[in-house]
């Protein structure tokens, strides 16, 4: 199985710890998007169907891969109906997790290194969210900071 510090996750949050609405992301911030290509570019994306439902199509210069039970491996995607299956495929590789907040849920607690756009808003009604994770992530860097986003680096705080 992959190791923890190969398994990193990538997203962009509110200040009320908003990361998506109504099946999309609430905001649309180039500069984030350009940090989003940047940092994943060459690695595998793990995604949940929902995630990879909301893309355009398979995201270039990465391996696109999606946890789901009813969606079918094609040309563009590598599927996988159990989480364990992906990591087990992903053992020697660095893999992003990008949504979307099930699947942010549910790997957590394996991941070594968050890459985390705050975003400077706070979102109303919105129904996916990322969870706390203050707790077992210390900041080791901030990668860059406009007016509408800071963009910091947390690694998981050894036990």
């Amino acid at each position: 199985m992959i190791s923890r510090n190969k398994i990193k996750a990538i997203v962009a949050i509110s200040e009320n710890s908003v990361i998506g609405k109504n099946g999309d992301l609430p905001w649309r911030i180039s500069e984030d998007l350009k940090w989003f290509k940047k940092i994943t570019l060459g690695h595998t994306l793990l995604m949940g169907r929902k995630t990879w439902q909301s893309l355009p199509g398979a995201l270039p210069g990465r391996e696109n891969w999606v946890l789901s039970s009813t969606m079918k491996t094609s040309p563009e995607v590598r599927v996988f109906k159990k989480l364990r299956d992906a990591l087990n495929a992903a053992f020697d590789r660095n893999l992003f997790i990008i949504g979307g907040g099930e699947l942010y849920k549910q790997t957590i607690s394996l991941c070594g290194e968050l890459y985390v756009s705050e975003v400077h808003r706070t979102i109303e009604n919105g129904d996916a969210f990322f969870p706390s994770f203050k707790n077992d992530f210390e900041l080791k860097e901030r990668l860059f900071e406009n007016d509408d986003f800071t963009l910091n680096k947390w690694t998981r705080i050894p036990s």
